[in-house]
């Protein structure tokens, strides 16, 4: 382990499952005690991306580093790797299946009794898990992979299926390994996670781009166009957003507007019956630039 090198760092990993490549030359640099956040929409390689810093999936091509030594020579002992799913055995209880994973890595902790209870999970421990809740086997997860004792954590959508209530109680949980001097990769599709992250890299269907911390990465986003109702006059108002992409929540729509684009025009554009005004960028609308509207336009 070096003491200098970053927490983790790929250069031009791609990987490939036959003819299907997955990842694109992907580098990233993680840094040592923050928590970096992959974002991106399902199928996009989040979860072979971070297999790969893990050592758990070897890369077609490309390098990882772990502390500055090859991933392969850390052989897990420096990190807590937690795949979606992976950790929930239908057989065994809650209880049961911490005990397991108590015996398969030297560094567990009794830790994730504190964390079951702050999760509210305490009360279920002597179920099986397969009647468990997909909320309820995401606490039991999280639990267990912080509950390993070593600087880096890999958390594969720690938050899936979890109620926007429960949260951040989960970011609050992983800010506490941080605040102990922890590293901490996350995936996720959710933009709420935004929130928990020092960084955000968008991963976009074999690449990565666009790392930076959430409040630089809403002050990148174009101004950001809200029509509400009024019709259907889409076609024209898309000729002035970016990628001539409008994305729908209920009868709003919103878009990044064009760099040769005005709000009159959009204005001009829509139904008279419509509302049109420009808002504050959110972290959903961070997401749909990044990930799809700049994508397709670059």
């Amino acid at each position: 382990m070096s003491a200098d090198a970053p927490a983790v760092e790929a250069r031009g990993v791609r990987k490939a499952y036959g003819d299907d490549g997955v990842l694109d030359g992907v580098d990233l640099t993680v840094r040592e005690n923050e928590v970096l956040l992959l974002m991106g929409p399902n199928g996009t390689g989040k979860t072979v991306l971070l297999s790969c810093l893990a050592g758990s999936v070897e890369p077609s091509a490309g390098d990882v580093r772990v502390f500055g030594d090859p991933v392969a020579e850390d052989g897990g002992r420096s990190l807590s790797l937690l795949l979606q799913g992976g950790a929930s055995v239908d057989t065994l209880s809650g209880r049961e299946t911490a005990e397991f994973y108590a015996s398969l890595h030297p560094e567990f902790t009794d830790r994730w009794r504190g964390l079951v209870d702050d999760l509210g999970l305490a009360d279920d421990l002597d179920k099986r898990t397969k009647y468990y809740s997909e909320g309820m086997k995401r606490k039991l997860e999280l639990a267990l992979a912080l509950s390993v004792d070593v600087p880096l954590y890999l958390l594969d959508e720690p938050t899936a299926g979890v109620d926007l209530s429960m949260v951040q109680s989960f970011h609050r949980a992983i800010r506490d390994r941080v605040a102990d001097g922890g590293t901490v990769v996350v995936t996720s599709h959710r933009p709420v996670d935004a929130q928990l992250a020092d960084r955000v890299a968008f991963v976009t269907g074999g690449g990565v781009s666009a790392v930076d911390a959430p409040d630089a990465l809403l002050d990148g986003v174009p101004t950001v166009v809200r029509v509400v109702a009024g019709g259907t006059a889409d076609g024209a108002i898309e000729s002035l957003v970016v990628d001539g992409r409008l994305f729908y929540h209920g009868d709003e729509r919103r878009g990044f507007l064009a760099d040769d684009a005005t709000v009159a025009a959009v204005r001009d554009a829509a139904p008279a019956s419509a509302t049109v005004e420009t808002v504050e960028p959110s972290y959903t609308d961070a997401f749909n630039y990044y990930v799809h509207a700049r994508s397709g336009h670059e």
